[in-house]
């Protein structure tokens, strides 16, 4: 995995720690998108993880974002979107 996808937020990291909080998911494409929280002081910050199925393997990858908000609603929903966007322009690439 390359430096700058690490920096940016990519990687093909494990599902995560126990603990993780799912505020929303939904399935897109085949891959199924999970809107974490991730708390920054008062405030959320945009998290996620995109998870599929690939040969028998559960393949997932955590993006964290910038940006921060209070309402958990607007998050979850910037969160899912996010996740689209990342599916339309790279599909499983985001697993290697």
């Amino acid at each position: 995995m390359s430096f700058l996808k690490k920096l940016f937020g990519g990687g093909s990291a494990p599902a995560g720690p126990a603990g993780d909080t799912v505020m929303g998911e939904e399935s897109y494409k085949g891959f199924l998108i999970k809107a974490i929280e991730m708390k920054a002081g008062g405030e959320l910050q945009l998290a996620g993880l995109i998870e599929k199925d690939i040969g028998g393997e559960l393949k997932s990858y955590r993006f964290i974002r910038a940006e921060r908000m209070t309402s958990r609603d607007d998050l979850v929903a910037l969160a899912l979107m996010k996740g689209r966007q990342i599916i339309d322009e790279q599909g499983e690439q985001i697993y290697r």
